[in-house]
């Protein structure tokens, strides 16, 4: 007998061939996927489950993975508005610096990775503060996360010291190396944050305990311009030159690359994430992604934080993704849909170095996986389901999330934590938000 049997899905696998399943079953036990077939096959029709959900009119396909996000920012969400990013940080550094404590980091994170969830993503890299207090809120949610010890050179959150980044970056390895749900990394700021001697420190700790190493790269122009002021090069050179880009390299932004950055990246086999939303709201610039598509460049997809794109919308984020690059080009056909959901599924998944358990529905796979409802204005007819999730799909259409087999949110509702108490607890905080800028 099975733990869970899903009937009659519309399932989009997300494997590398894309495989699209009319009117499937899934069955899952221990929290992997145990059987894939179409119902034309009937095998698993007379097959017994704990439970059986029919799933007529959604489409199933993995959980999304949004690989750069600043969960906990979201209770800034509108309070620096229209600026670039340079000056935005001054002032959104003064606002955290006022209000971000451990306690409140964990509301924060709660509050920012709810959102994700209730569209359909599984898995965040969140980079923050208090990465512990992030665990702490997608454990309670029922989340996969991906985070880890912050580096930042200049007097920060918590007054920490550079000695004091390095023994938590140490510790939180220690504490979750083991921990399915989690995956480690460090997260230094950036190369205009942290300097090089940090930067390698940063690395070797990554190193040791075979981490991820996440931080923003190349976002904005004036970033390139400081970086070929202080060391004589541009930032990916800059990375490059300190030994710092390799396969467990994530780079998020990458806006503004020349044709031998990019090459220097794919080299080295290291990620890009693209962050559309943000990257226009603050007027970077627009990541040249079907020329790292054209190089080798695994590319993800993020959101970055909701103080910055003011929504963690990843059916936005594929959209924009799959765009933009057509305006750009004039041409119709670059970056297709399905390259597109593979950012927001599969490369994820490798991004992770998890590619072999999480990104697509496979026999063998963990069960993260999403319901998008089909009975919608906007989803009647659907042609392909594919193209669907990238032009048309909204974040309002998910109505479950499964975790490992297990259901984290349904009809649309959270089922782990009760989340009115979180949103409660910011209304009550935010009075002293708004009184950090003043």
């Amino acid at each position: 007998m099975y733990d869970l049997i899903i009937e009659n899905a519309n399932l989009v696998t997300c494997d590398k061939n894309h495989n699209v399943i009319w009117n499937a079953s899934m069955a899952i036990t221990d929290g992997k996927i145990q059987i894939i077939e179409s119902n034309s096959e009937k095998k698993l029709l007379d097959l017994t489950a704990s439970q059986k959900i029919d799933a007529r009119n959604k489409i199933v396909m993995p959980g999304l993975i949004n690989m750069h996000c600043h969960a906990a920012d979201s209770l800034f969400r509108g309070l620096v508005e229209e600026l670039s990013l340079e000056a935005w940080l001054q002032k959104v550094w003064i606002a955290e610096k006022a209000i971000l404590t451990p306690k409140t980091t964990y509301t924060g994170s709660v509050l920012g990775l709810a959102e994700n969830l209730l569209s359909g993503v599984t898995s965040v890299m969140d980079m923050f503060w208090y990465p512990n207090e992030a665990v702490k809120a997608a454990n309670d949610l029922g989340m996969r996360i991906s985070t880890g010890g912050i580096f930042f050179d200049y007097p920060g959150i918590g007054n920490r010291s550079h000695e004091d980044f390095l023994k938590e970056a140490e510790k939180f390895f220690e504490d979750y190396n083991s921990n399915e749900s989690v995956f480690p990394g460090v997260m230094p700021h950036g190369t205009y944050t942290v300097s090089p001697e940090h930067l390698k420190e940063a690395k070797k700790i990554a190193e040791r305990h075979n981490g991820l190493y996440h931080i923003h790269a190349a976002e904005t122009l004036a970033e390139q311009s400081d970086i070929k002021e202080r060391y004589g090069q541009s930032v990916i050179r800059h990375l490059h030159s300190n030994g710092l880009l390799d396969q467990k390299a994530i780079l998020a932004h990458c806006v503004h690359l020349d044709d031998a950055e990019i090459q220097l990246i794919a080299d080295n086999e290291s990620i890009v994430v693209h962050n559309p939303m943000s990257n226009l709201k603050l007027g970077s610039g627009i990541a040249p992604i079907h020329k790292m598509f054209e190089a080798g460049v695994t590319l993800t997809l993020g959101t970055d934080g909701a103080i910055s794109g003011n929504d963690l919308d990843m059916w936005l984020t594929m959209r924009l993704a799959a765009s933009l690059p057509k305006g750009n080009t004039l041409d119709p056909k670059v970056v297709n849909a399905k390259t597109v959901l593979h950012m927001a599924t599969l490369n994820g998944a490798k991004a992770l170095g998890k590619e072999d358990k999480l990104g697509s529905l496979e026999v063998g796979k963990i069960a993260d996986f999403i319901f998008v409802d089909m009975d919608k204005i906007h989803a009647v007819p659907v042609f392909d389901p594919i193209t669907h999730l990238v032009y048309s799909t909204c974040k309002s259409d998910i109505s479950d999330v499964f975790i490992g087999g297990q259901q984290v949110v349904s009809d649309g509702g959270i089922t782990t934590l009760n989340i009115k108490d979180i949103l409660e607890d910011v209304r009550k905080l935010s009075p002293q938000i708004v009184a950090s800028l003043r």
